[in-house]
């Protein structure tokens, strides 16, 4: 989201200047995922798949940004892993989730969408990550969507020749409805915290990824369907075999 929106943007929401959050208000809380309407798939049990072993410190001494692929396929094996090990869920409790990545209050404040380029045995499309269900959503098969989102990503040919491209995208209300306007900076630094997940398990499955910051907001969001507003895609990532 562009920071000139950012002002805009609270101010059309109720979370500017509140004295009390939602949460102390007694008001219910927002769902803990969106819902989805569409076909889904069912992905692979994600400790299934044979991993290299790797400890912590090698992968991040190893850890960087790579911006060219080849055009070999993940396995939908792999897929599965590297979704659940980004914004996986490790346990569900009554009104949060605790999820393989940290987040403020556990608030998970993130859809994960994907664009699926070489995935072995799914179709290239767009795809949305069902946590709750440790599924894909099928939410686009239009054919100008690469193209549309490579150019509201500036023409990064790394989208192009990317395995697949993660979008993070929240749903502001969730993070609100606990701390109100100042859930804007946990947001960022949620989204951080996600990415640097990715970063990790592209080392230890000698992959590339490089993350995204410099896209054009309103030509990504309007690409995925989003209102931009109190959803809407806050960082980028792509992973590819090498």
């Amino acid at each position: 989201m562009k920071y000139d929106v950012l002002e805009h943007f609270l101010e059309a929401t109720k979370y500017k200047n509140m004295s009390s959050s939602d949460q102390q208000l007694g008001l219910p809380q927002p769902l803990l995922e969106q819902p989805f309407e569409g076909e889904v798939i069912t992905l692979p049990d994600p400790f299934a798949v044979i991993v290299p072993a790797m400890d912590v410190k090698e992968a991040i001494l190893k850890r960087e940004s790579i911006r060219s692929y080849t055009d070999q396929p993940l396995r939908v094996e792999e897929l599965s892993y590297v979704l659940y090990m980004t914004q996986g869920i490790r346990k569900q409790l009554k009104s949060a989730t605790l999820r393989t990545v940290p987040s403020a209050g556990a608030r998970h404040a993130f859809e994960t969408y994907l664009f699926i380029n070489h995935v072995e045995g799914l179709r290239s499309g767009l795809y949305r990550y069902i946590a709750s269900t440790h599924s894909l959503g099928m939410v686009s098969f239009d054919s100008s969507m690469k193209e549309n989102l490579l150019h509201a990503c500036y023409d990064q040919q790394m989208i192009q020749q990317a395995a697949l491209t993660f979008f993070w995208v929240c749903d502001f209300d969730r993070m609100g409805y606990r701390y109100q306007e100042r859930g804007i900076r946990y947001l960022f630094l949620d989204a951080g915290h996600v990415s640097q997940n990715l970063y990790l398990l592209a080392s230890q499955l000698h992959m590339g990824t490089c993350a995204i910051a410099a896209f054009d907001d309103d030509a990504v969001n309007k690409a995925l369907g989003l209102d931009g507003l109190k959803i809407f895609t806050v960082y980028i990532g792509t992973l590819g075999k090498l």
